[in-house]
């Protein structure tokens, strides 16, 4: 069990670095959640109830910038990782807005 001080939101605009991001939590057993673009609108929303609950285990939501922003309120992160840019700076820009946005 991991013991984290941080809740962090990773963005990837490539969804095999997401799965490769997977592997690796799975790896060392820790939590996470993940919305790409294959995730359909109930699964969605049970995995951002999941991330948010005040009792989570989940420390780590992966998401892809192809997921599409509408609806996707990660307030309880703390840390958001862009781990690459966008081609189109404007994703960027969104990604930096959502998580300004949580924060109040």
């Amino acid at each position: 069990m991991c013991v984290c001080v941080c809740v962090c939101v990773c963005v990837s605009q490539m969804t095999r670095m997401l799965d490769i991001m997977e592997d690796f939590l799975e790896h060392l057993s820790y939590k996470f959640e993940r919305i790409d673009g294959n995730v359909t609108g109930p699964e969605r929303q049970q995995s951002i109830d999941r991330f948010n609950s005040p009792k989570s285990e989940q420390f780590v939501f992966l998401l892809s910038t192809r997921a599409g922003g509408l609806g996707i309120n990660l307030a309880t992160a703390d840390t958001v990782i862009i781990y690459d840019s966008d081609w189109n700076p404007h994703n960027d820009i969104q990604v930096g807005v959502v998580y300004l946005t949580s924060q109040g």
